[in-house]
C-alpha cells in the first residue's frame, strides 16, 4: 500500500508573530492609518450584519405569518430544510447576504436597498 503522504513537502513555521487585535497594524500600516482602517471596516461588518439580521427577521416573520413549517419554507427559498434551520437559530454566519436577498424574493416582498 502507497504512503498517502509519500512525496509530499511539509512546511513548517518556527515563528510566529502574535496578532496585536489589529489586522492593518499587523500588516505595517502607519498607526494611525491602521486605526482608521479599523474603524472602517469595523463599521461595515457592522452594517452587513444589521442588514442580514433585518432580512433574517423579515424571512422568519413571513414564514411565521404564513404558517409555514421550516420544511415548506424551505421548498418555496429554494434551499434545504437545515439551512431554514440556521436562518431561525441567527446563525447568520452561515449566509452572505446575497442568499438572504435572494431568499426574501422568494418571499414575494420587493426589497430595497438603501444607502445613505
Amino acid at each position: 500500500m502507497p504512503d498517502i503522504g509519500a512525496g509530499v513537502n511539509e512546511i513548517i513555521v518556527d515563528v510566529v508573530t502574535p496578532a496585536d487585535g489589529n489586522v492593518f497594524a499587523d500588516l505595517g500600516f502607519a498607526p494611525d492609518q491602521a486605526k482608521v482602517m479599523l474603524m472602517e471596516a469595523d463599521a461595515s461588518i457592522a452594517q452587513s450584519q444589521k442588514l442580514k439580521q433585518e432580512a433574517a427577521n423579515a424571512i422568519a416573520h413571513w414564514m411565521k405569518s404564513e404558517k409555514l413549517t421550516q420544511l415548506a419554507a424551505a421548498e418555496i427559498l429554494e434551499v434545504s430544510r437545515p439551512r431554514i434551520s440556521d436562518l431561525v437559530n441567527a446563525k447568520l454566519s452561515r449566509f452572505s447576504l446575497d442568499t438572504l436577498v435572494a431568499m426574501l424574493c422568494r418571499t414575494g416582498k420587493n426589497v430595497e436597498l438603501v444607502v445613505r
